[in-house]
C-alpha cells in the first residue's frame, strides 16, 4: 500500500511536466489569419526565421458588371492556393488593389505577396533569402 501512495504522489508530482510538452506541440501548429482563414497576412513575421520561395500573384474576377469587388478573404485565399504551390507556409506582405474594368472583364482585382517557408530550429536561410524583419 504504501508503494501505491508513493507511485500516486510521484505521478501527482510529474503531472505539471508533461503539460509544457503539450505547449510546445501546440506552438507549432501553422499560422492562419483569422480575418480570413488562410496564413496570408499584409506585414512580414517577424517572430521566427523563414526564407523566401518566391513572389506570388493573383488575378481575382467579379462574375458579372453588378458583382461586388472581390473580397479580402477571397483575394487571399487566390494568394495561398498560389503559395501552396510553392510549398509555403505562408504568404506575407499581401496586398491588392481595387477591382478594375478592362476589355476583358466586368472588374479584376491584382494582388502579390511573397510566400515563406519556416525554417526548422537550427536550420538557417542561404545568403539573401533570411527573413524575420527583412
Amino acid at each position: 500500500m504504501l508503494k501505491f501512495a508513493m507511485s500516486m504522489a510521484a505521478a501527482l508530482l510529474l503531472a505539471p511536466v508533461a503539460a509544457p510538452a503539450q505547449t510546445a506541440a501546440s506552438a507549432t501548429t501553422p499560422l492562419v489569419n483569422e480575418d480570413v482563414g488562410v496564413p496570408v497576412f499584409p506585414y512580414d513575421i517577424t517572430d521566427r526565421p523563414y526564407k523566401v520561395l518566391g513572389e506570388v500573384k493573383a488575378g481575382v474576377r467579379k462574375a458579372t458588371m453588378f458583382s461586388k469587388s472581390p473580397s479580402q478573404a477571397k483575394i487571399y485565399r487566390e494568394l495561398w492556393e498560389r503559395g501552396q504551390k510553392l510549398g509555403a507556409d505562408a504568404v506575407i506582405k499581401a496586398s491588392y488593389g481595387d477591382a478594375h474594368v478592362s476589355a476583358l472583364s466586368w472588374g479584376k482585382a491584382n494582388a502579390t505577396g511573397i510566400a515563406i517557408k519556416f525554417l526548422a530550429s537550427g536550420e538557417k536561410a542561404s545568403q539573401g533569402q533570411s527573413g524575420s524583419g527583412n
